[in-house]
């Protein structure tokens, strides 16, 4: 059971209307015992100045002689109109204080919400960065300004990281296009000489017997190395996009396996055309390496809510759905965990996965029904 998200702003907003409510409260709370004692305290009075204190309160009248009455009656008459008078005060100050309170909780939250979004800025700016980082914009940087604090050092740490990821980068494309040379070179100049030499009529039959298993061999490695070349460039991110339609590279792949069947709908998409048309060559591959006597491979393309897809299903052995995530790792077959049989390099899918997700899609696949797998790349 997933719990729902509160962001930090508004945590930070609740943090500081709640201190507006509780300091107006213990301030409300400090004035109303204050004021109450205060109009509690005994008051010492005494009947001398009583009379001319009444006559003033009708001057007009200065001649008008207003009787006092010595005795308790008159100071228990007193006490009620203090307490009275206490009550008339006390009542309507404690409503109104509330009211205040009310009123400053409410434009402190407002406030905090507003403080809270200039606080979180500098965060937001560095998530969105995030967000947006791959390889194609590791040259960009947060340069977050303002005063030397903690949020400053975190961008900067950032900025930092970023440097040495785009130097990391760099040092892996300069050791793919090394390797590319270095490595097919050499297979390029065996698999030659091979042939040239498996040319020679007189050549005896053992020794051919051995020059085609070391063709076979190279071709091997050539793959292996292809495919290894191919895997490491498609985790990269197309540095242009192009508008393709995956239905017309779906009919351009499906040349090399003729025997597949295609229901082919535009799915319009951006991204590099040669490396998407090798991941659905690669899906058609794996699907016919892997099929059985059925020789079932349908290839679809269509749109959806999410997407582009790219479908292809195939029948075969029946494959467990636990092991179905481990076929996209690289060098990983459903029958053992390494290389080393001349069927394939163990790269088909996880060159798929890769390419799906350097033009920011994904990859799955799950059982058929009878034997086989369903395959879904959606873009």
């Amino acid at each position: 059971m997933t719990s729902r998200r509160v962001s930090v702003r508004l945590r930070l907003t609740m943090v500081y209307g709640s201190l507006f409510f509780g300091a107006g409260v213990v301030l409300v709370g400090v004035n109303y015992l204050f004021v109450r004692d205060v109009l509690s305290r005994p008051v010492k009075m005494t009947f001398q100045g009583i009379p001319e204190a009444l006559t003033s309160l009708n001057p007009s009248k200065p001649s008008v002689a207003v009787p006092i009455p010595k005795d308790t009656l008159f100071l228990r008459a007193i006490s009620d109109v203090r307490a009275q008078y206490r009550e008339d005060v006390m009542g309507p100050m404690l409503q109104w204080s509330l009211l205040a309170v009310a009123v400053v909780g409410v434009a402190g939250l407002a406030i905090g919400w507003i403080v809270a979004r200039r606080a979180m800025a500098p965060l937001q700016t560095m998530t969105e960065a995030a967000r947006r980082l791959s390889e194609s914009t590791l040259h960009e940087r947060i340069a977050l300004g303002g005063p030397r604090d903690e949020i400053r050092d975190l961008a900067d740490t950032f900025d930092s990281m970023l440097e040495r990821l785009g130097h990391a980068f760099d040092s892996q494309r300069r050791f793919v296009a090394n390797a590319s040379h270095e490595l097919r070179t050499p297979l390029a100049i065996n698999r030659a000489l091979l042939q040239v030499s498996m040319t020679d009529p007189e050549l005896p039959r053992q020794v051919r017997t051995v020059g085609t298993e070391l063709l076979n061999a190279n071709a091997r490695q050539e793959r292996l190395i292809e495919g290894l070349l191919l895997l490491a460039q498609s985790e990269r991110e197309p540095a242009e996009r192009l508008p393709v339609d995956l239905a017309e590279l779906a009919g351009s792949a499906m040349t090399s396996v003729p025997e597949t069947t295609a229901d082919l709908r535009p799915a319009p998409a951006e991204g590099d055309p040669v490396l998407l048309e090798r991941m659905i060559g690669n899906l058609l591959d794996n699907a016919v390496k892997y099929n059985d006597e059925r020789a079932l491979v349908v290839l679809r393309t269509h749109t959806d809510r999410w997407g582009s897809v790219v479908t292809v299903e195939n029948t075969g052995r029946v494959v467990p759905s636990g092991r179905i995530e481990g076929l996209f790792e690289p060098f990983r077959r459903l029958d053992r965990d390494r290389t080393g049989s001349a069927g394939g390099a163990g790269l088909g899918l996880s060159i798929v996965r890769a390419i799906a997700r350097a033009h920011r899609g994904s990859a799955e696949a799950r059982p058929r029904p009878g034997g086989g797998l369903v395959v879904t790349v959606r873009l």
